[in-house]
C-alpha cells in the first residue's frame, strides 16, 4: 500500500542491518518525539529539495551545516494524509563517518526518535525497533533506521569516497557502489551532467542514487518517486529512463540463462496436482509439457511419458498452476527473479508507473527481460495535496477522460481510480473506461460508498477496508484520501455486524453483480496487528535469507493507533476484516489474492484466507484460476489442463494440508521455460530457501 512504498524509500533506502548485538549496559535514551513546530527550521541558504512523482509534489527536504560543523536535515512529506515530519543532526568523525546521529519527529508508525553515538570504542543505538551496541573500529557506517531522505546523502558520499567504493555496515552487511550512466540535466544556466550510481548489497534490488561529478550528492529517483533540487524536478522521468536503460544492460544475460523453453518434453510424475477448475487436489497424477504448452494430464499409471522427456519425480510434492499476485507493485527489473522464485508467473500491477511499465513491456517482448506476465492499470486521482504518488493527476472531467484514453492507448488493461476523485470526474471516467473495454477498479472516493461505485460500473473494489466502509460513519467516508481511510476502519470495524444492514444487502448486491474484491488482508495485518519491533508474519519465513538491510524493515510495526484507540482495537478490527472476506467468499463474491506488496507476501495472504475458514483449495483458487479469469486469460492459463500454457510450480509438501508449503518452491515453469527455484533465489539475492 502507500506505506509499503513509503517505507521502502523512507526506511529502507540506505538504512542498515537489524541489531543482533547484545543489549548495552549503558544506553542513552532516544529523544522524545517533538511537535512539528519544535523541529529544525532550515536557514535561507540551505540546500533544498522537493519530493515528487509524475503526479506532482508530495513534500520538501533541506540540508545544511550547523555552526558546530554537524550536518542538519529537515524532511516533510504528505502521502495522501500520511504525514512524515523529521529532522536529523549528524556529527562526523575524522574519517567522515557518523559518530553521533539524532533523529526526531514522527511518521504514521509513530515516534521516529533515534539516537546513535560512539563512546569508548563502542557504538550504541536505539530506535523504535532496536536497542543495541557493538564494538566500533571507526570503519563501519551506521545509517539511521528511518531518518530524513536527504540525510542519505551522507551515506552516498561516504560510499563514493570509500576504497573500492565499498563500505562495511554496522552491525552487519556490506554496501558497494557501481557506476550506471552519466545523465545531462537542467537547461541553460542550470545545465550540467550528473552520474547515476547503483548501490548494491543492501536489498534484493539495486538502489540508484545521483551524484555530482565531484561525488557530492545530487538527488535520487527510485520506484517512480524522487527527491531533487526544485530546479531539476522536471527531469524526474528523464532520470528514471536513463537509470532503467542502464540497469537493463544486465537483464539479457538472466533471460538467456533462465528463460529458454525446454528443448525436450518435461514430465512431472506422481504429483499431487491442484485442479484449480474443480478446487480440489488430486493425487497420483503426471503432467507432461511440450514446448510452451501442457501436453498431457492424468493418472500416473495411464499418462505416457515421452522417451526423450526430462522426468521430475513429484512424490511427496504438489504441482500447482503458476501463481498470481492480483495486486502487487513492480519496483525494478530485478524483481522478476524474486517473483518467479516464489512461483509467481503472473501478476497484476494496479497503479503502475506508466513510463517504467511501457519500457519493461518492450524488453519482455524482445526477449531481453525475464519477468512474470504482468497486467497493469493506470492510477488516476484528483490533483491536489493528497494526490496519489505515481499516478496521473486530474482536475476536470476533460483531464479524466484524457487520462483514461492514455491508459488505453498505452496498452494498459485497466484503470484504478483513487480517493481524491470528485464524483463527477469519477463517473465520466468510469463510463469512458467501460466504453474502451478497460477493467475498472480502485479505491472509493470521499463521500461515496461501495454501493455507489458498483452501481456506476466498478468491476472490482480494491482493499477490504473499502468494502467495510459501507457501514462506517460519515466522519470517515467523507474525508478525502487520507489516513482516515486506515484509522476509520481500525476504529470502527470491530463493532460492525456483518449480518445486519448495511453489510447484508451490500454483500448480496456484490454477489448478484459479480463484483470482484481484492482484499489485501496481509497489508491490513501489517498496519493493524504488530507493534514496532514485532516481526511481521508475512516476512518471518524469509529472515536469514535476505540481505540484512532488507530484513531490518520486517520489524517496522503497524500504524500508531490514534487517540482513543488501542492496538487491541486495531487487532479486533483486523479480525473483523478477515471475517468479512470469508463472508464475501461464502456468498460467491469473487475473491482474488493480492498483497499490495512486492511479491513476498502472497503465501501469507493465502494463509489468512485459510485462517478465515477457506479450505486450502479454495484459497489457492484465488491465486490461480480466479485472477486469470479476471484478466481475461482463464482459457489459456490459471489451471492445469491440456493445451494451456505451461505455467507450473512444483513445491515440496502437501499444500492440501499446509498452504504455507507453497513457499517451498523447487521447480518453476513459466511459458515453457523450466527453472530451478534455488537457482532463481540465488540470482535474486536470497541466501537460501524460506523457512
Amino acid at each position: 500500500m502507500i506505506r509499503r512504498r513509503a517505507a521502502l524509500l523512507a526506511a529502507l533506502l540506505f538504512s542498515t542491518a537489524p541489531a543482533h548485538a547484545h543489549e548495552p549496559a549503558r544506553q542513552a535514551a532516544a529523544p522524545a518525539a517533538p511537535s512539528t513546530a519544535d523541529l529544525l527550521v532550515p536557514p535561507a541558504d540551505a540546500q533544498r529539495y522537493v519530493v515528487v512523482s509524475q503526479a506532482g509534489e508530495h513534500g520538501t527536504a533541506a540540508a545544511w551545516r550547523l555552526p558546530d560543523g554537524s550536518l542538519a536535515h529537515r524532511f516533510s512529506m504528505n502521502l495522501r494524509g500520511q504525514l512524515f515530519e523529521l529532522d536529523q543532526t549528524t556529527r562526523l568523525g575524522a574519517n567522515g563517518l557518523p559518530e553521533r546521529i539524532v533523529v526526531r519527529g514522527f511518521t504514521p508508525g509513530g515516534d521516529a526518535g533515534e539516537l546513535f553515538e560512539v563512546r569508548d570504542g563502542v557504538a550504541r543505538w536505539r530506535n523504535k525497533v532496536e536497542n543495541a551496541s557493538a564494538p566500533f573500529d571507526g570503519r563501519a557506517f551506521y545509517s539511521a533506521y528511518g531518518g530524513p531522505w536527504s540525510a542519505n546523502a551522507i551515506f552516498a558520499e561516504a560510499l563514493y569516497r570509500a576504497p573500492n567504493r565499498t563500505l562495511r555496515m554496522l552491525p552487519s552487511g556490506e554496501a558497494r557502489m557501481v557506476k550506471l550512466v552519466d545523465v545531462p540535466v537542467g537547461g541553460g544556466a542550470t545545465a550540467k551532467t550528473v552520474t547515476a550510481w547503483s548501490i548494491e548489497g543492501l536489498g534484493l534490488e539495486p538502489l540508484p542514487v545521483l551524484l555530482n561529478q565531484d561525488g557530492s550528492f545530487f538527488a535520487f529517483v527510485v520506484y517512480g518517486m524522487g527527491m531533487l533540487p526544485r530546479e531539476y524536478a522536471g527531469d524526474l522521468l528523464k532520470i528514471q529512463r536513463a537509470q532503467i536503460d542502464a540497469l537493463t544492460a544486465r537483464s539479457p544475460e538472466i533471460a538467456r540463462r533462465f528463460g529458454q523453453v525446454s528443448p525436450v518434453p518435461v514430465a512431472f510424475t506422481n504429483v499431487r496436482m491442484f485442479d484449480a477448475e474443480g478446487k480440489r487436489f488430486v493425487g497420483g497424477q503426471t503432467v507432461v509439457t511440450n514446448g510452451r504448452t501442457i501436453a498431457a494430464v492424468g493418472p500416473a499409471a495411464s499418462v505416457r511419458v515421452p522417451a526423450n522427456a526430462r522426468v521430475i519425480d513429484g512424490r511427496g510434492k504438489t504441482l500447482t498452476p503458476g501463481l498470481w499476485d492480483a495486486h502487487m507493485h513492480v519496483g525494478s527489473d530485478r524483481q522478476g527473479l524474486m517473483l518467479l522464485s516464489m512461483g509467481e508467473t503472473s501478476a497484476r500491477d494496479p497503479g503502475a508507473n506508466v513510463q517504467a511499465t511501457e519500457l519493461r513491456r518492450k524488453r519482455v517482448a524482445a526477449g531481453q527481460l525475464l519477468f512474470p506476465t504482468v497486467y497493469s492499470s493506470v492510477l488516476i486521482d484528483g490533483k491536489g495535496p493528497l494526490q496519489a504518488q505515481g499516478g496521473l493527476s486530474v482536475s476536470s472531467v476533460e483531464e479524466t477522460l484524457a487520462a483514461v484514453r492514455r491508459a488505453k492507448d498505452s496498452g494498459f488493461t485497466g484503470v484504478k481510480f483513487y480517493t481524491s476523485m470528485k464524483p463527477e470526474w469519477l463517473w465520466a471516467g468510469v463510463a469512458e473506461a467501460k466504453r474502451l473495454g478497460l477493467h475498472v477498479h480502485g479505491h472509493i472516493p470521499a463521500t461515496l460508498r461501495a454501493k455507489d461505485v458498483i452501481a456506476r460500473g466498478y468491476d472490482e473494489i480494491t482493499h477490504i477496508n473499502f468494502v467495510m466502509m459501507q457501514a462506517l460513519p460519515d466522519s470517515v467516508v467523507d474525508v478525502s484520501n487520507g489516513i482516515a481511510r486506515f484509522e476509520g476502519p481500525g476504529r470502527y470495524a470491530k463493532d460492525v455486524d456483518l449480518d445486519a444492514e448495511p453489510m447484508r444487502s451490500l454483500v448480496a448486491e456484490m454477489a448478484r453483480r459479480g463484483t470482484v474484491v481484492d482484499p489485501t488482508l496481509v497489508t491490513f495485518e501489517g498496519l493493524y496487528v504488530p507493534e514496532n519491533g514485532d516481526l511481521s508474519p508475512a516476512y518471518a519465513p524469509f529472515v536469514g535469507t535476505m540481505p540484512p538491510q532488507a530484513e531490518r524493515g520486517f520489524r517496522e510495526g503497524g500504524f500508531k493507533p490514534p487517540a482513543g484507540v488501542t492496538r487491541a482495537d486495531y487487532r479486533a478490527s483486523f479480525a473483523k476484516l478477515v471475517q468479512l472476506t470469508k463472508k464475501l467468499h461464502d456468498a460467491n463474491v469473487p475473491i482474488v489474492a493480492g498483497t499490495d506488496g512486492g511479491g513476498l507476501e502472497l503465501v501469507r495472504e493465502l494463509e489468512l484466507y485459510v485462517r478465515a475458514g477457506m479450505t486450502p483449495a479454495q484459497a489457492l483458487a484465488t491465486a490461480t484460476i480466479a485472477p486469470a479469469r479476471l484478466a481475461g486469460v482463464g482459457g489459456t492459463t490459471g489451471s492445469i489442463a491440456v493445451g494451456k500454457e505451461a505455467d507450473l510450480v512444483l513445491v515440496d509438501g502437501d499444500v492440501s494440508a499446509e498452504i504455507g508449503a507453497l513457499r517451498r518452491t523447487q521447480w518453476v515453469m513459466s511459458d515453457g521455460a523450466l527453472m530451478n527455484a534455488d537457482e532463481l533465489r540465488r540470482a535474486a539475492g536470497f541466501s537460501g530457501a524460506p523457512k
